[in-house]
C-alpha cells in the first residue's frame, strides 16, 4: 500500500498555491482515497523554512481537518480548497499545542468549526494565552468520526499532551510531530519534550496498532512503521548523550 501512496503523490494529483516570497505557500496532495496531506511553511529561527504537515479526511461530504497548517491564512486556503471540492470542513483535531499543529484554531473557531484538543492541550494553549479548541477530549481514546478517524494519546513524547491519530479503513498513522522523518538526524526541538517517556510511548502506539501500514510523520516525508523504529532509535541516542 505503501508504494502505491507514494505513486499517488507523485504521479495522480497535488495541488499548490503559491505566493510571492512574503506570501503563505500551501501545498495538498492525495494520500488515498478521502485522505488527503496538507502541508504548510513558515520561517523559524534558527531553523529557516519548516515544513509542517496535516490532513483532511473526507467522509461523505464531510471533511475533517487533522492539525491545521501554520497560519490563520493557509487554513483558510485550506478551507476554501475543502469547499472548492463541494466538501464542509465539519470538525478539526489538533495534535498538540504548537503552532504547526493548532495556529489555524482561531479561523475556525470563528466559522463556529468544532474543534478538538485534549484537555491537557486546551490548558498549555491557555498558558500561552492563546486561542483554545472549542472541545476538550478528556479519554486517552476518542473516535472523532466513528470507524474512521480515531485520537489516541500514547504517552509523552515531543511534548507532553501529543496525540496521535490512526486511521483504520486505509491502515494510516498520522503520527505528528511525535514521529520523526527518516531523513531525521536529532529529535530536533526538544524544549517540551519528555525524552525519557518517548520510547514507552512509542511501545504503546505498536502495542495499539499492530497492522501500521503508512506513517505521516509532522515533517518530512511519509514512510511505514521504520519511521517509528527510527525515531526510537534517536530518542536512544538522545538518552546516550
Amino acid at each position: 500500500m505503501l508504494k502505491y501512496l507514494i505513486a499517488l503523490i507523485l504521479l495522480n494529483f497535488s495541488l499548490s498555491v503559491l505566493g510571492n516570497e512574503n506570501e503563505s505557500k500551501l501545498k495538498i496532495s492525495k494520500l488515498a482515497d478521502n485522505v488527503y496531506q496538507h502541508i504548510s511553511y513558515k520561517n523559524v529561527e534558527p531553523w529557516g523554512l519548516v515544513a509542517a504537515s496535516g490532513l483532511v479526511v473526507i467522509t461523505g461530504k464531510d471533511a475533517h481537518i487533522i492539525d491545521t497548517p501554520w497560519t490563520f491564512e493557509d487554513t483558510k486556503q485550506l478551507i476554501n480548497w475543502v469547499e472548492s471540492k463541494g466538501f464542509t470542513v465539519k470538525s478539526s483535531v489538533v495534535t498538540h499545542f504548537h503552532q504547526d499543529a493548532s495556529g489555524g484554531i482561531p479561523i475556525l473557531n470563528e466559522l463556529n468549526i468544532k474543534t478538538f484538543a485534549t484537555k491537557y492541550t486546551n490548558q498549555l494553549l491557555q498558558q500561552q494565552s492563546r486561542e483554545q479548541a472549542s472541545e476538550s477530549i478528556i479519554t486517552n481514546s476518542f473516535e472523532l468520526v466513528k470507524g474512521t478517524v480515531e485520537v489516541f494519546y500514547p504517552g509523552a513524547g515531543h511534548s507532553k499532551d501529543n496525540i496521535v491519530i490512526w486511521l483504520p479503513k486505509v491502515k494510516l498513522l498520522f503520527g505528528g510531530c511525535f514521529v520523526k522523518s527518516l531523513n531525521s538526524k536529532n529529535l530536533g526541538y526538544t524544549g517540551d519534550s519528555s525524552i525519557s517517556d518517548w520510547a514507552q510511548s512509542i511501545q504503546n502506539v505498536t502495542d495499539k496498532y499492530p497492522n501500521i501500514e503508512v506513517v505521516v510523520p509532522g515533517h518530512g516525508n511519509l514512510g511505514g512503521i521504520e519511521l517509528l523504529q527510527h525515531t526510537d532509535h534517536l530518542v536512544s541516542n538522545a538518552l546516550a548523550k
